[in-house]
């Protein structure tokens, strides 16, 4: 899915319905807005690479306390740097590992920890348009990095913003081999066969994604994504199924 993913949504332009100071414009984002919370649901892959699916609730949150600062579910970004729609930011967040209990391909080869994530993101928006390219260090539990380029376009028509986006994923050795590899110790505890996942494209994504604003405070939002695992990730004998679609429902309160 497209991770992050991705920035919030432009908030629709005023009409006699809406508050012209509070909304702004079709310009202004949620993260323009300083405190947004919601509740959602999302429906995915039991784990990277599962044929089963499973409904996981899903917290929302979106708040700018500074300008420079932007709060979300992936975690805090700075914008250090900004020029004629390029932007600089720096970025934590987490992430969250995986149980061995996920699923059956998975028994014996033990749990990968919960990590810290720190990294950085370049931008540059034209128009309704933009690009961006992310590095993620990730702070224990694959001690690997992670990077992300892509592209997004989002239009406002009336009530409702349209977006869609593509992007692809790469990962270093470290990454890769956690999440994917079977070592020789693992293969002896479980079905599977030794397997070293090396560095480099991981996966292609596709999404799109609606919001209503139902009113002044009350939004939903429903996005839809498709993933396909590439390289060593798809090869991996954990992978049951390379094609992972996800849905995502989530109702939010500006506050």
């Amino acid at each position: 899915m497209t991770d992050d993913s991705a920035a919030a949504p432009e908030a629709p332009a005023a009409d006699s319905s809406f508050d012209q100071v509070r909304f702004g414009g079709v310009e202004k984002t949620l993260s323009d807005w300083h405190f947004v919370v919601g509740a959602g649901a999302m429906y995915g892959p039991t784990y990277e690479g599962s044929k089963e699916m499973k409904v996981t609730p899903v917290p929302f949150i979106s708040a700018t306390p500074l300008d420079r600062v932007h709060v979300d579910p992936s975690g805090i970004t700075l914008d250090a740097f900004t020029m004629n729609g390029f932007t600089l930011g720096l970025k934590g967040g987490y992430d969250l590992g995986r149980k061995q209990s996920d699923g059956d391909r998975l028994h014996g080869l033990g749990d990968i920890d919960a990590a810290g994530v720190v990294g950085a993101r370049a931008s540059y928006q034209f128009g309704s348009a933009r690009i961006y390219a992310d590095i993620d260090r990730m702070i224990g539990g694959s001690d690997g990095l992670q990077g992300k380029i892509g592209a997004d376009l989002t239009e406002q028509y009336d009530k409702f913003l349209f977006s869609a986006g593509a992007s692809a994923t790469l990962a270093d050795d470290k990454y890769m081999q956690s999440y994917f590899g079977v070592t020789e110790a693992q293969s002896e505890r479980s079905s599977l066969a030794a397997y070293d996942a090396k560095g480099g494209l991981k996966r292609f994504d596709v999404d799109t994604s609606v919001t209503y604003m139902a009113t002044k405070n009350w939004l939903i939002r429903g996005q839809a994504g498709v993933g396909f695992l590439a390289g060593d990730a798809k090869d991996s004998p954990i992978v049951e199924r390379y094609v992972q679609p996800s849905a995502m429902l989530v109702v939010g309160y500006k506050f």
